[in-house]
């Protein structure tokens, strides 16, 4: 067969796409189309902040049945979403209650009560996973500890992109990328680990054995009446990211840059060392067996509230307005844990300003340009520990996903970094879940094949380091953890 049509479900914190892929096995041409956007978005039920989870299969059904009504064959379907979130059911398979978002402060206080219970280096020891107070193990001790009715009527519980495909297909499925996010698998067994599940009070039999991307979970069945299988991609949005970048050599860094940054580079060992559990490292699970060695940083989170709260929609005149302004005025450490979910951003970040005796930004522009110079400095201190804790340096810094697209933030990235960056493609996210479809289809023989097929099918956008630049003379000075509380300290 010479065209494979294959139809990636991604899921974000604010939106989702249903987007088809078109693949010429003979030629290697790989093409995205566009065929259904939604909105995700937050809403209170009973005081939590849960998600809209009837809202977004309704969306995703929605766009396969569009796919399916331009007569178009698809091949495969495969769904990513963000991590650590989950959806409980019963005995009969049916829900029980809403998802609860992993912004909602009800681990307040949980992770502080694992590390004296458990301890910190031996939670790290068994899951190498990095402190986030929304991981799903603080998540679940949440739930277990103050929604004990709620508690007992669970039989099952999947992570999202495993819900939906078993909204789909009627089968369960815990896929291993994601499955690591929940700082419950054991990194030596990839299995459950037994010790961290007991302490969040779940019972393990919610949980099947995690399996790894590029399986069969079942099929789906088109209005048409044919059944389409849905795949088991790297469903954790990231991990799908990774696949899709095209990263030359053991040299080069990623950075998929959304909501959420996350900055890292792959390896075939986890770093579950003293020094990676002090510099707060995660260990991800990635496909074909590979760890994603990364860190978490709040991302463009800060300036999407901004944009919401200042009703701002031309987000590229801002942009210019905000390269017109001297670098590094306003410093913040966008990791604070206080820009987590709070009330006004604008706000927050002004205090944070204020009470490191520092001008205050007032204007839309200067609130953007504080984000900006921030997350640079930022994204250099941590390639710096990254760097550190491997002992190689790094010579390309990869900015792949929506992120991408912000030029300013790219060449500050650069010059703070001092290396060079490129940037793209944009949809990292949907195009590594059509990479392990079509290595599922037997078009493709492994990841480092489909990034042959990336670089020649979309073009990068390279930005040289400026070390004259006054960003660049800032990165010495630049010691966030100092006056915040860090938040995967």
């Amino acid at each position: 067969m010479t065209f494979r049509h294959c139809v990636a479900v991604d899921l974000g914190a604010s939106s989702g796409r249903v987007m088809l892929a078109r693949y010429d096995s003979k030629h290697r041409t790989l093409t995205l189309r566009e065929i259904h956007r939604f909105v995700n978005c937050l809403q209170k039920t009973d005081g939590f902040d849960t998600w809209d989870i009837d809202s977004l299969e309704k969306d995703i059904r929605l766009g396969l049945k569009k796919v399916c009504n331009e007569g178009i064959l698809i091949d495969s379907i495969g769904i990513d979403t963000w991590g650590v979130d989950y959806v409980l059911l019963d005995k009969q398979g049916q829900r029980v209650g809403l998802p609860v978002s992993y912004r909602d402060n009800r681990t307040t206080g949980i992770m502080s009560q694992a590390l004296v219970q458990i301890g910190k280096s031996e939670i790290y020891r068994r899951s190498g996973i990095q402190f986030l107070p929304f991981n799903t193990i603080y998540q679940l001790r949440a739930l277990t500890k103050q929604q004990p009715e709620l508690t007992a009527q669970v039989a099952h519980a999947l992570l999202m992109p495993d819900y939906f495909s078993y909204r789909l297909t009627g089968e369960m499925n815990w896929e291993y990328t994601n499955a690591t996010t929940t700082q419950l698998v054991n990194i030596n067994t990839d299995d459950w680990d037994e010790t961290l599940l007991t302490w969040t009070g779940a019972k393990k039999s919610w949980f099947g054995r995690p399996s790894h991307p590029g399986n069969v979970i079942g099929d789906w069945i088109c209005p048409q009446g044919n059944r389409i299988p849905v795949v088991a991609v790297a469903s954790h949005d990231t991990a799908s990211a990774v696949i899709a970048s095209p990263l030359a050599n053991k040299h080069s860094a990623y950075l998929s840059s959304g909501t959420w940054s996350l900055m890292g580079f792959e390896s075939k060992m986890p770093y579950t060392t003293d020094e990676a559990l002090a510099a707060n490292i995660t260990n991800e699970g990635g496909a074909e067996g590979r760890y994603r060695v990364l860190k978490n940083i709040m991302g463009l989170w800060l300036l999407q509230r901004v944009l919401k709260e200042r009703r701002i929609t031309d987000l590229p005149a801002l942009i210019a307005q905000t390269e017109a302004l001297p670098a590094c005025r306003f410093l913040i450490n966008p990791n604070d844990d206080r820009f987590i979910n709070p009330d006004d951003m604008r706000a927050e970040i002004q205090a944070a300003c204020r009470e490191t005796d520092q001008p205050v930004p007032v204007s839309d522009a200067e609130l953007a340009r504080c984000i900006f110079d921030s997350l640079a400095l930022l994204y250099a201190d941590i390639l710096h520990e990254l760097a550190n804790l491997r002992g190689e340096k790094f010579t390309q810094l990869h900015i792949v996903g929506g992120g991408c697209q912000n030029a300013l933030l790219n060449q500050l990235c650069a010059d703070a970094c001092g290396i060079r960056v490129m940037a793209g493609p944009v949809e990292a996210s949907t195009l590594g879940n059509i990479g392990i479809q079509l290595m599922t289809l037997d078009e493709l023989n492994n990841v480092d094949d489909f990034r042959q097929v990336i670089s020649a099918n979309y073009d990068l956008t390279t930005y040289i380091p400026n070390p004259d630049s006054e960003i660049a003379r800032h990165v010495a000075q630049f010691q966030p953890k100092r006056q915040t509380k860090e938040l995967c300290a």
